[in-house]
Order: structure tokens, then C-alpha cells, then sequence
């Protein structure tokens, strides 16, 4: 019989009052693995009133108390490693290696936060006018809330919340409904760790509890990773209600390659970053654009690498690449492949017949490689979110660079080449997030920013780092003089400092 899971609210494991349930399957049986409870709009709002309680004396704990809570959850995470992964390759079906490595990713943002005392330190400037000083320092905003994607279901939350804790904000996660358990393990931890109830807070379910996150006037700020439409309507949305918003989108990741690139070196970089996590990742190539003769050259080694791509349960240890999350986004993908066939592509490697003998009922396909894609068609347009490379060819470097450029989506792009010039210039004139020198998912370290530029980020602020920072606290400057010296009588000009 499926576990029945729960939200976490105020320290609490709750069942939600909504009577709605969502199916949580282990994609590699296709066997339903648990029920998650859709909260109700009340379900959400009870969150909401549990952070926003929490949040007067969690912002006036002192920096160094919170990291200290940090500390503690990060040592937790390194020793329930192994049942954190497991839980990660149980849900969403990514080989254990992989979720280990995801999980890894998030752990640096946790380390990050740890050094929250240093990162509020404001800035002062010592008689800025006669017997007057400035400064200034970074405050919490209040109520902050995440909604986030299947793909990562502890990396992208730990790109979240830890840094808006530490900043002495409180928290209500939403996770993708597909993928639940990470986040509430996640929770527990936190909670392990010293967290008082109400800073951190679960809300399963759909879009009734995500509007009320968005609507809410007690939330001040709102960050998402997803797909550009429904990353669109939360920025729309929440900005509307006068929210702090940053939306992650969508992808179409190009790789560059150019005639002097190590071809070896690049067919081992796109087999990793086209078919790794079966190619659910916003940072994942999709898109190879092969400069001149580097197209034979690509082709003749990528079709019997994707040939022999060792595709099996997240479990198996020899597996390379596991299941898709549901079977709808199998049947999604499988629809591009087949919409790539029509279109009039060049289906180089076909995935679709794959099947594993003991797992007929998992959600399997099979990496597919198409050449001779043209920018016209949606296979190239369109993001798959599948293990599916498309490779297009270009004459020369100008018209590679163009291809990149002008596709909306703008989240990451990789160049291969041994030309530093060519390397220097394509860095520069990239119309894109994040760049990857001879590094095909380029994907900063938690002490920089995470974020696409164009249809693949919305709002101002990227993702952890710096930019975290600034997002989960607002800038207070103070100009202060004290009595002595106070020039008598009232002033009706322009304050000037003199």
C-alpha cells in the first residue's frame, strides 16, 4: 500500500484539509510509490501565518546564531547523504551518482549561507559632511516563498531557502508535487538542526496553493524554477501583488563547436550534458551547432556513443542515464521525437524502441540523436527536457554565434575550440546567462549567481550568491549626526553636505 505523505507546518507533519491527493510514482516501475495531500488555499494560508509569526524573532537573531543553524544543517545533509539520494533516484528517477552530485550542488549554497555575518556587512563612510556619518545595512524582507521544479528536488530548494533563512527571512517551500519527499526530508533536517518552528515550512499541491503564495500580502518575495509560461504567469502574477519576484524559465542550451575543437574531449562533453539526468535539466545541451567540418567529425562519434549509452534503473550502479519523471513526460518527449521525424530531421539515433527486461513498466527511453536539424523546426525551437541532442550545422563561427543569439531563451551556451581569441569573443558577445569555455554546463559556484538572461529569467535578480543576497534582504542607509555642533534653525533648501 503507497505511504501517504504530509505537508510541514510549523514545525509540524500535517494532512491538509483539502481531500485532494496527488500520485507519486517510482519511475523506473511505474509503480505508485506514495500520495501526496494538495494543500487547500486554507492549508497555504496557515503556512503563511506560521512564517510570518516565526519571522520577528528570526530576524532578530543575530547573524552569527543563524549561521551557526547552518552549520549544523550542513553537517546533517553530509551524514544522511545516502538517504537523501536514494530518496531523490526514488522519485525522480536520476542515477544515484547524479543525485548525489545534484545534492552536492546544493550543499554549496548551504556552505555559502554559513558565511551570512560577512555577507550582511553593510557599508560606512565616516564624516560624509561636518560631524555627520553614513552607513548602511541589509535587513529581511519578511515571509519569503519557493516554488520549485521535479528535475532537482533537493538542489533547487537548497538554492533557495538556506540563503533566505540566513538572511533572517522565514520560508514556505511549494515542491513539484511529482517529486515531495526530498523537500520534507529536508525539513526534518532543518529542524534537527536548530530551526524554530514556523522558519521553514512545506506546502504540497498544484496551483491553488501556489497563488496563494502569490496573491498573499504577508509573502514579500517569491522565487521559481520552471518552464518560461508558468514562470511568466508567477512573475506577472506576483509582482502585481507587489511581491519581489524571480522567475527562472526555460532552455535551449547551444553548444559551439568549432573545426580545432579536442572532438574527443567535446563528444564526451555533449554525451554528458545531452543524455546525463535523461536530459531533464535546465542547463542541459540540447542543441549542438557543429562549425564547418566539425560536423562529420561530431557525428561519426556521437552515434555509437549514444548507441551504447547504458540506460537502467537509478539504482543500478552500471547505469549511465535513468528513467523519465512520469509517464507523461515520457509520452511528451516521444512526441518530439516523432514531431523531429516529421519535421524532416535526420533521426541519426532512435531511443523510442528501448526496453529494459524486469522494468517494461518504467518510464524508459532511449538517447536519440538528430542531425541536420534546421531553426525552423520546434524540435530546435522548443524546449524537449528529454534525452534528446540535436545537431545543426553552420558554415562558419558568425552565423554559430547567431544561432545562439537569437534564440529567446538565453539560460547557458558552451564553446569548443583550442582558439583563445575566438573563445574571448564568443564569451563576450554571447546574448546569454551563463558561458561555458571547453565546460558545457557551465553552472556557476554558490558564491557567484545562477541566471539566464531573455525568456529564461524574469525579474532582476538571479539565483543564490551575490544576488541572493540582495534578493532575500533590503538596503537601509542611515545618514546620522549627533547633537553637538547642530546648526540652529530650520533649513527649507536641498540637504548638502558641507
Amino acid at each position: 500500500m503507497a505511504k501517504r505523505l504530509h505537508h510541514q507546518i510549523n514545525g509540524r507533519a500535517e494532512p491538509g484539509n483539502s481531500g485532494r491527493f496527488g500520485d507519486v510514482y517510482n519511475p523506473a516501475t511505474g509503480e505508485k510509490a506514495a500520495e501526496v495531500p494538495f494543500a487547500s488555499a486554507d492549508d497555504a494560508r496557515a503556512a503563511i501565518a506560521a512564517a510570518a509569526a516565526a519571522f520577528p524573532d528570526w530576524a532578530a537573531t543575530p547573524p552569527v546564531v543563524r549561521a551557526r543553524v547552518m552549520f549544523r544543517f550542513k553537517a546533517l545533509i553530509e551524514e544522511r547523504m545516502e538517504d537523501l539520494k536514494h530518496l531523490v533516484t526514488a522519485e525522480h528517477g536520476k542515477v544515484l551518482s547524479d543525485a548525489q552530485g545534484s545534492i552536492t550542488r546544493g550543499l554549496e549554497v548551504v556552505e555559502f549561507a554559513c558565511g551570512i555575518p560577512h555577507l550582511l556587512k553593510g557599508e560606512f563612510s565616516e564624516n560624509v559632511g561636518s560631524g555627520i556619518d553614513s552607513f548602511s545595512m541589509r535587513q529581511p524582507l519578511g515571509v519569503c516563498a519557493g516554488i520549485t521544479p521535479f528535475n532537482f528536488p533537493a538542489m533547487v530548494p537548497m538554492w533557495m531557502f538556506p540563503l533566505a533563512i540566513a538572511c533572517g527571512n522565514t520560508f514556505v517551500l511549494k515542491p513539484s508535487e511529482k517529486v515531495p519527499s526530498a523537500a520534507l526530508m529536508l525539513a526534518d533536517l532543518l529542524q534537527e538542526a536548530g530551526c524554530p518552528d514556523g522558519v521553514f515550512n512545506v506546502v504540497n499541491g498544484d496551483k491553488e496553493a501556489v497563488d496563494v503564495l502569490l496573491t498573499d500580502p504577508r509573502v514579500a518575495a517569491v522565487s521559481f524554477v520552471g518552464s518560461t509560461p508558468i514562470a511568466e504567469y508567477v512573475y506577472t502574477t506576483g509582482t502585481a501583488h507587489g511581491k519581489r519576484v524571480q522567475a527562472l524559465g526555460g532552455a535551449k542550451n547551444h553548444m559551439v563547436v568549432l573545426p580545432d575543437a579536442d572532438m574527443e574531449q567535446a563528444t564526451d562533453a555533449l554525451m554528458g550534458a545531452a543524455y546525463g539526468s535523461a536530459g531533464e535539466r535546465c542547463m542541459a545541451i540540447s542543441v549542438a551547432v557543429a562549425v564547418g567540418d566539425a560536423g562529420d567529425a561530431l557525428r561519426e562519434r556521437l552515434i555509437p556513443k549514444v548507441q551504447a549509452l547504458k540506460v537502467g534503473p537509478g539504482t543500478d550502479p552500471e547505469a549511465e542515464m535513468g528513467p523519465l519523471v512520469t509517464q507523461a513526460h515520457l509520452d511528451r518527449v516521444r512526441g518530439y521525437v516523432d514531431l523531429g521525424v516529421e519535421e524532416g530531421a535526420d533521426l541519426a539515433v532512435d531511443g523510442r524502441d528501448l526496453t529494459l527486461q524486469g522494468y517494461e513498466g518504467g518510464y524508459f527511453l532511449g538517447g536519440c540523436l538528430f542531425d541536420h536539424v534546421k531553426p525552423e523546426m520546434r524540435i530546435y525551437r522548443e524546449e524537449i527536457f528529454g534525452p534528446v541532442l540535436s545537431m545543426v550545422r553552420s558554415d562558419d563561427y558568425e552565423n554559430a554565434l547567431e544561432l545562439v543569439n537569437a534564440h529567446p531563451f538565453g539560460n547557458g551556451t558552451a564553446i569548443f575550440t583550442r582558439d583563445g581569441d575566438a573563445a574571448r569573443t564568443f564569451a563576450n558577445r554571447a546574448q546569454i546567462g551563463m558561458v561555458g569555455v571547453n565546460v558545457p554546463i557551465p553552472v556557476p559556484m554558490a558564491f557567484h549567481s545562477f541566471g539566464g538572461w531573455k525568456r529564461s529569467l524574469f525579474g532582476d535578480h538571479a539565483v543564490h550568491g551575490p544576488d541572493g543576497v540582495h534578493f532575500y534582504t533590503k538596503l537601509k542607509t542611515v545618514t546620522s549626526r549627533w547633537p553637538t555642533g547642530i546648526r540652529a534653525g530650520a533649513d527649507y533648501v536641498m540637504p548638502t553636505m558641507k
